[in-house]
């Protein structure tokens, strides 16, 4: 019978395994991270949210510019005043 070589596909991972170093961030800086993400996350979507309203509003049948501008605007200020955080206080 002929020899196999002892190389298994499986090397390549475990030299990878051992390879692999933990991060190094701090706490603190995860959190910030996590903080900057869920803002984006936040405000990203009200912005595609008044986005989406005003075109829908702008080019619907006998839709208007004026009625898109006014519908995404209410959106916009509403959502505002929804997701803003609340102060440090409270």
């Amino acid at each position: 019978m002929a020899d196999h070589p002892h190389h298994t596909s499986h090397d390549a991972a475990d030299h990878d395994a051992e390879a692999y170093v933990h991060g190094s961030m701090t706490i603190e800086e995860q959190r910030q991270t996590w903080d900057l993400f869920m803002g984006l996350t936040k405000w990203g979507s009200l912005a595609v949210a008044a986005i989406l309203l005003l075109l829908t509003l702008w080019f619907m049948p006998g839709g208007s510019l004026i009625t898109g501008v006014l519908g995404g605007g209410a959106l916009a200020v509403a959502g505002f005043f929804f997701l803003k955080s609340p102060k440090a206080g409270h």
